[in-house]
């Protein structure tokens, strides 16, 4: 039997229902895209269209079905140390002008599989003296790169980013069955806390608050109304003289009047 064809209008459905979930502007030639990502949830469900489909997760009766149409509907590409500048920035102008026992939390707020949360640990591990407490918190909203992030395992050749210094002091390598991959060290998982977290709704106070946030390489799926919602339900949680760090391809030009600029993608709190 030939897989069943998506309709304009059952295309334009998940473009609404995606967007009204997490804020994704799905673009019309994403048409393909879905398609492909979903045929499988059909033919798992037994569904003649994608109509059918559409009926299933929007009826509020399959919540954990729902949830797999947006993981598999979020794009999470990601890597350790992506955008290398940021990173510099961070350790340099951010850390090094730390207080010394002063706690310091930084949220990796589109986090994916983990990569930039485990990143920021290694710099915050290198570089904030031991009478400081710190965290990083990430989030997403897809609950499978989360389940990922949490075991901070990884192919081999995820690696390429990270420090040598870094990957023989926080990395293990994997031997045996599990040769060709490695995993983050327990002495940097416990400093690192992962949770869904829908940016799109208000955040509860159990998320805290925080020194930096970085909400990178996300936006760009927002249109300009969602970018300025998200944007509006993170500053509370920044703290005064925060810092507020997005993707190189994005800006907060006419998302906020609430940060000031420092340099181009880095912004912060009065």
């Amino acid at each position: 039997m030939d897989p069943p064809v998506i309709t304009e209008q059952e295309f334009s459905l998940f473009q609404r229902l995606i967007h009204e979930i997490a804020g994704i502007s799905l673009a019309d030639t994403k048409k393909v895209l879905l398609v492909g990502r979903l045929q499988r949830r059909l033919r798992e469900h037994r569904l003649g269209s994608f109509g059918d489909y559409y009926r299933l997760v929007s009826s509020g009766q399959h919540p954990g079905e729902l949830q797999t149409m947006v993981d598999l509907l979020t794009t999470n590409e990601t890597y350790f140390f992506r955008e290398i500048r940021h990173f510099d920035f961070l350790r340099d102008e951010i850390l090094g002008k730390h207080r010394e026992g002063k706690n310091f939390r930084i949220w990796s707020a589109a986090s994916s599989s983990g990569e930039e949360a485990y990143s920021m640990a290694m710099v915050l591990a290198e570089t904030l003296p031991s009478n400081v407490r710190w965290e990083v918190f990430g989030s997403d909203i897809s609950t499978q790169v989360l389940a990922k992030a949490r075991t901070g395992h990884y192919p081999i050749d995820r690696n390429e980013g990270i420090p040598d210094a870094c990957m023989r002091k926080y990395c293990v390598r994997g031997t045996g069955e599990h040769r060709g991959s490695f995993l983050i060290a327990p002495a940097i998982r416990q400093y690192v806390r992962f949770a869904q977290v829908n940016l799109t709704r208000p955040l509860t106070s159990q998320v805290g608050s925080f020194d930096v946030i970085f909400l990178r390489n996300v936006m760009i799926y927002f249109d300009t109304e969602t970018k300025r919602k998200v944007v509006a339900n993170l500053i509370p949680r920044l703290l005064s003289g925060g810092y507020f760090i997005v993707g190189h391809s994005e800006s907060l030009n006419g998302i906020t009047d609430g940060l000031s600029p420092v340099r181009p993608t880095i912004y912060r709190k009065p």
